[in-house]
């Protein structure tokens, strides 16, 4: 039973991992540039990302410099925070929908695309245009 649990990564590594390769998509850096930054390869910044090597203290501080967030970034809505009785179910779940929808392909296309407009009226009318044609799809 240790051996199983030795190959599975840690969920704390693997939400850090998460949240490093969300903000670093969302600056629009590689897993490249960052490893440059750090004096590591891409293939070390694919481990942390993926959970499966733990990031060092100083390294999370190298790295939150770097993506300009400050450490604790990496560390919210981390499973198993103390305090999480305060917050209800749907709030978690939700929390965590956003952050998987953010580190999805579509999720930083939609969003970068969202980001260009500038003129409030038309970010209202594409909201509202979101709203019909996800009802749409319920029916």
């Amino acid at each position: 039973m240790e051996k199983e649990n030795k190959k599975k990564p840690n969920p704390t590594d693997v939400h850090v991992g998460g949240r490093i390769r969300l903000r670093r998509n969302m600056l629009g850096m590689s897993q490249e540039k960052l490893g440059e930054s750090l004096g590591i390869t891409f293939q070390q910044i694919q481990k942390y990302e993926k959970g499966t090597n733990r990031v060092g203290a100083s390294r999370l501080q190298a790295i939150s410099q770097i993506l300009s967030v400050p450490v604790a970034f990496f560390f919210e809505d981390a499973p198993g925070q103390d305090g999480s009785e305060h917050k209800g179910l749907a709030e978690d779940s939700s929390a965590s929908f956003v952050v998987d929808f953010l580190s999805s392909a579509e999720g930083l296309q939609l969003n970068r695309a969202f980001a260009r407009i500038s003129n409030p009226k038309v970010r209202r009318k594409v909201i509202e245009l979101a709203k019909v044609l996800a009802d749409d799809e319920e029916q």
